[in-house]
């Protein structure tokens, strides 16, 4: 009680309510052991979790000469705000593990573990339950322990129904085998491995043109349904290896097809760089997010090599050519912007190009043969 006799500040009327974020904290260790390997050392109510590197056990398939840890941190955008208009969130949490996964495995690391950052302007249980749920599945097809995490409620920063999300990975690579672009030569071999759909880039533009063309997020669109001839070219792998949409399952609305889960590549990337502990023919990767392929690849690259991109050589999904009609987006800002349907690349030697594609192939991977490396300045060009 305060000295004028009237109820003392508190934190809940502040807007924060210590109650209800200590339930949903709680709740989440079911969770999270879901996602634990014999490497995570239990520590409940500590400030921190605890992860072994690597020791002489036979637990441990692998023990390193001289290992390098690899850190990434991401988010998933606008991508959010899109979820919280169509009011789904379940599959935000994978798309957070995958943007930053997907970068690790660029360097030849394999994830070991993650943490998750989630601010809102107040505890919505079912909410930030499917959004952690969503991590779990993330980490579990990333064969990494979901660590720890923060949930932050701050009602003066977040407007009601405003959140953000950031994540946070760390992996391991031997020196030896990390990924080093000076190892790319010209005639080397661009595969590219197909998209699930846009990933979690360019959503600012997505955004804009759903709201320009007055798009109804909660409609099935004929061109974007299972049945389509484009679509049917995507499906089968479409989805992280699971099961797509068949014969006698509704077909998706819009807001739930831009909502598709970004593709976590860490699976068969990892296996690939196993099968070739020796061979050096993987030469050079990237994860094609935000700026596209002319962004991204290049990043791949040395500066007295190009990367050739064939157009063409790659089914589009219909997602893109949908959000290009309705937005009347030219075609150099739509490559400029999105993935348009290849989300990761893989350079290899052109005497492996034809194994390696058909080994991803067994893995689950829609592969294409996208260009090859010739005589450049370190840029992508198109041919």
């Amino acid at each position: 009680m305060a000295k004028n006799g009237k109820p003392g500040l508190t934190y809940a009327a502040a807007g924060v309510q210590l109650e209800a974020k200590d339930r949903f904290t709680d709740s989440l260790a079911s969770i999270m052991r879901r996602t634990h390997g014999p490497r995570v050392i239990p520590n409940p109510g500590g400030f921190a979790g605890l992860f072994r590197l690597d020791y002489n056990s036979r637990l441990f398939a692998r023990n390193f000469k001289d290992p390098v840890l690899v850190a990434c941190a991401d988010g998933v955008g606008t991508k959010l705000k899109l979820a919280a208009q169509v009011g789904k969130f379940d599959t935000l949490g994978i798309d957070l593990v995958a943007m930053n996964v997907n970068d690790m495995i660029v360097q030849g690391a394999e994830p070991l573990f993650f943490l998750d950052y989630i601010a809102v302007p107040r505890v919505d249980s079912a909410m930030l339950t499917d959004i952690v749920k969503g991590i779990a599945e993330g980490c579990k097809q990333s064969g990494c322990a979901l660590l720890g995490g923060e949930t932050a409620e701050m009602p003066d920063v977040y407007a009601p129904g405003e959140f953000d999300l950031a994540g946070f990975a760390v992996g391991v690579v031997e020196l030896a085998r990390a990924v080093n672009a000076e190892r790319v030569e010209k005639g080397d071999i661009v595969l590219g491995l197909s998209s699930s759909g846009i990933h979690s880039n360019g959503y600012s533009l997505v955004r804009k043109i759903v709201e320009s063309a007055r798009l109804d997020l909660a409609r099935v669109y004929a061109e974007l349904s299972p049945g389509s001839k484009a679509t049917n070219q995507q499906s089968s792998k479409a989805a992280n290896g699971k099961k797509a949409r068949g014969a006698g399952h509704a077909a998706p609305t819009l807001g739930e097809v831009l909502l598709t889960p970004t593709r976590i590549y860490v699976d068969p990337i990892v296996k690939l760089l196993r099968a070739y502990r020796v061979k050096k023919v993987i030469t050079g990767m990237a994860h094609i997010t935000g700026s596209g392929m002319e962004g991204n690849l290049c990043r791949a690259l040395h500066k007295k090599v190009d990367a050739l991109v064939h157009r063409g050589s790659w089914p589009v999904p219909p997602v893109f050519e949908f959000l290009q009609r309705h937005g009347d987006v030219d075609t150099e800002e739509m490559y400029r912007v999105f993935n348009m349907g290849i989300g990761y690349c893989v350079i290899v030697r052109p005497s492996f190009a034809d194994s390696i594609k058909d080994r991803l192939e067994k893995l689950g991977e829609s592969v294409h043969i996208i260009g090859e490396i010739v005589k450049g300045k370190g840029d992508v060009r198109w041919g």
